[in-house]
């Protein structure tokens, strides 16, 4: 079965910290051992696992994501967000997490961050948590 995270965005770039979402559906699954995969349902938006200490390093990768690719005028795509759709392609739409003790494997500074790229907008990412055999 697959569930759901709802993901409000507040402005055009960001990243938004989803990992007590991500830890109650594993916990909540009764799985205790397998695989936890993550997807946005979204061309203008990403999914990453990165620092969860110190949100200097998500304010640092937004800088750079903005300054490598410019919401810029220059590019054809109609609705004038091509530079949210190449984030996304860089970033990526999908992340697998393991699943130990009913719980997600991740490291100790580790965190889940949705990235929003086109935002404010009303967001979704998919969940399936797959048991080992």
């Amino acid at each position: 079965m697959i569930k759901y995270i709802d993901v409000k965005t507040r402005t055009r770039t960001e990243m938004i910290d989803i990992t007590s979402q991500v830890q109650e559906i594993v916990r909540n699954s009764g799985v205790r051992s397998g695989v936890c995969h993550l997807f946005v349902l979204h061309t203008t938006a990403g999914i990453t696992i990165n620092e969860g200490a110190d949100p200097a390093v998500q304010r640092d990768m937004v800088a750079f994501l903005n300054k490598l690719v410019p919401h810029d005028p220059y590019f054809t795509h109609r609705e004038g967000n091509s530079d949210a759709h190449i984030k996304s392609s860089l970033v990526g739409t999908s992340q697998n997490i393991l699943i130990e003790s009913s719980k997600p494997v991740l490291g100790t500074w580790q965190a889940v961050y949705f990235c929003e790229f086109d935002g404010p907008r009303q967001r979704k990412v998919a969940v399936k948590i797959v048991a080992d055999d």
